[in-house]
């Protein structure tokens, strides 16, 4: 049996950041009750540890380290890192054993939902990360990169600089999926959570359909030393698997191995105040892997910093362990070509969707059938209204893998529908996506990832 550690690259994708040297200087107030005077000259001295600041001076150099600072606050600075770090030149510097250069997975977000201030200036819209990023690959005929998910759920304020940690106390999230199917016949199998935090209301949302979970942050010895972030505020892992692992959730407890459906991985950060992957955590990959176990190392960084950098560091890791370990190789993946290999899933089968719209004279009759296992207990149901709502709802249960939903009075008549979409993918993360036209009775297909 080959001895081999999937290598995947998660950028959390979420276009151009700005942040102005007041609201540096305002962070580190927020975070420590430490008060200094926003000046470059002051920065310099806090990153150099030149300014006593009564034992928390590591911690906050960290905080507001030069590499995190450097933020690539436009699209042509984003554009002008993505033309460098996908050349050939870039991608094949370091081959992976079966000479393959390096792979992206970019997980976008949307910036919506937002009702308050946005003084990071981020790119606000349906699809505007998405699209970006789908032109650009297609420009530059990209085919290794792949396009995933990434969510940060809104903050009670609903300021666009700040994260929440409730995913359903809004219809945000049910909105930005429908979009996603209706308007680009697209659907996720892989998720990277925002602020890497999950709670008991994503991990059951996840559960109903998105198999690829590329969340956990577990680390060996004290996780922080940051004191907005202790205490599992945000990206709560310290009672997660600490090895390069994936595993089935628990039903009331995400961290904790389990009997639920999808799969999380083990995802660190790449240059950051916390969390961060070391040599000795890619050292424990092909430990594991040297061992016969199945092993899938994974770490994520942001579009908007110097993603060159990280990229180049991780890379000289992998460089240095992996010829300490001679019977061990390593492969560049995708987020779902690794699962599929760590899990030993290479059924390819999509849902094979049936369906069927009944019309009578006071009521329409979905149904759908899926000849194929799906991933989760229903599919995901998305209605665009002929006002441009974009709404989500439940189906009723027949049989085994049959559904159905009734378009009345009690719901909404089909008179009023503009657009139907259904999406499911199947345990290997196959996706299939149906769009229908209701009053021309055209339905179109898409299967993505087989």
């Amino acid at each position: 049996m080959e001895k081999i550690v999937y290598i995947v690259h998660c950028v959390d994708t979420e276009g151009p950041l700005y942040e102005s040297l007041e609201a540096t200087f305002e962070r580190i107030f927020d975070a420590y009750g430490i008060r200094i005077d926003p000046s470059e000259e002051n920065l310099k001295k806090l990153q150099a540890k030149k300014i006593d600041l009564s034992g928390k001076e590591e911690a906050i150099a960290n905080m507001v380290s030069p590499n995190l600072q450097k933020y690539n606050n436009t699209w042509e600075k984003i554009d002008k890192i993505l033309d460098e770090i996908t050349s050939n030149d870039f991608r094949k510097n370091f081959l992976d054993s079966y000479d393959n250069g390096w792979i992206y997975n970019w997980f976008c977000i949307d910036h919506v939902g937002y009702t308050g201030e946005n003084p990071r200036r981020r790119d606000l819209g349906f699809h505007k990360i998405f699209d970006h990023y789908s032109n650009y690959m297609k420009s530059k005929d990209i085919t290794t990169d792949m396009i995933q998910w990434h969510f940060h759920p809104l903050s009670i304020k609903k300021d666009a600089h700040r994260s929440g940690t409730t995913y359903v106390s809004s219809s945000i999230i049910f909105e930005i999926l429908s979009h996603k199917i209706i308007d680009k016949k697209w659907f996720p199998a892989a998720f990277r959570p925002g602020f890497h935090t999950e709670r008991p209301d994503s991990n059951w949302f996840l559960e109903q359909w998105i198999p690829f979970d590329y969340a956990n942050q577990a680390v060996k010895g004290i996780p922080t030393d940051q004191p907005d972030l202790s205490n599992g505020r945000f990206g709560d892992w310290r009672r997660s698997p600490k090895e390069w692992k994936v595993y089935h959730p628990d039903h009331d407890n995400y961290q904790k191995e389990g009997n639920c459906r999808r799969w999380i991985a083990r995802c660190l950060n790449m240059e950051a105040r916390l969390r961060q992957i070391t040599i000795d955590d890619v050292r424990d990959g092909f430990k594991r892997a040297e061992s016969g176990k199945p092993t899938l190392i994974s770490f994520t960084n942001h579009d908007f910093r110097d993603m060159k950098s990280d990229i180049i560091k991780i890379r000289n890791m992998i460089k240095k362990v992996c010829k300490e370990f001679s019977e061990v190789k390593f492969r560049y993946s995708n987020a779902i070509d690794a699962m599929r290999g760590i899990i030993d899933k290479n059924d390819l089968s999509n849902p094979d969707f049936v369906v069927n719209l009944e019309k009578a004279a006071k009521s329409t009759l979905i149904s759908i059938k899926a000849n194929n296992d799906i991933f989760g207990p229903q599919p995901f149901f998305a209605i665009k209204t002929k006002a441009n709502e974009y709404i989500w709802q439940n189906l009723d249960f027949q049989r085994k893998n049959q559904w159905s939903y009734t378009f009345d009075r009690e719901t909404i008549e089909i008179d009023d529908v503009d657009t139907i979409g259904i999406a499911a993918n199947t345990s290997s993360g196959v996706t299939e996506i149906i769009v229908i036209n209701p009053e021309e009775e055209k339905i179109k297909k898409k299967i993505l990832n087989n």
